[in-house]
């Protein structure tokens, strides 16, 4: 009897570990777009990366530094913002803006997603009395 508990236990378990790492992963495929979009956005106005997390936190988004910084470094590699390093006070902090180029990405990101949220939104009203 204490084998079948267990072994039940364990496949409840491992069932909702796998659920959690489903939804884990279907959230960040989320984020990544809009992350991207975001960023972008934010950096018409040159800005350091812990701000950036704050102003996003600020806004009721969360994203973390782990996943903030290496998206920075691939923005600035494919040319689409530019950081520069500033001595401040306290320590040197490198501060991003978006380039010309980043400005035309943003641009056509932005046609895409505008689509695609009033895609989902017509779909939601055309659903809403289904439930």
């Amino acid at each position: 009897m204490l084998y079948s508990i267990v072994t039940h236990t364990l496949q409840f378990i491992s069932v909702h570990m796998a659920d959690n790492e489903v939804k884990r992963m279907e959230i960040t495929e989320m984020n990544r777009g809009f992350l991207q979009i975001l960023i972008l956005a934010l950096l018409e106005q040159s800005r350091y990366g812990y701000s950036m997390v704050k102003d996003i936190e600020a806004r009721g988004y969360n994203v973390e530094e782990n996943t903030l910084y290496p998206l920075l470094r691939r923005l600035e590699k494919n040319g689409w913002i530019a950081g520069r390093w500033e001595l401040g006070e306290d320590r040197p902090r490198k501060f991003y803006e978006i380039t010309a180029e980043g400005r035309e990405t943003k641009a056509r990101l932005l046609a895409v997603w505008n689509i695609q949220n009033r895609i989902l939104e017509e779909i939601q009203k055309e659903n809403a009395h289904v439930r």
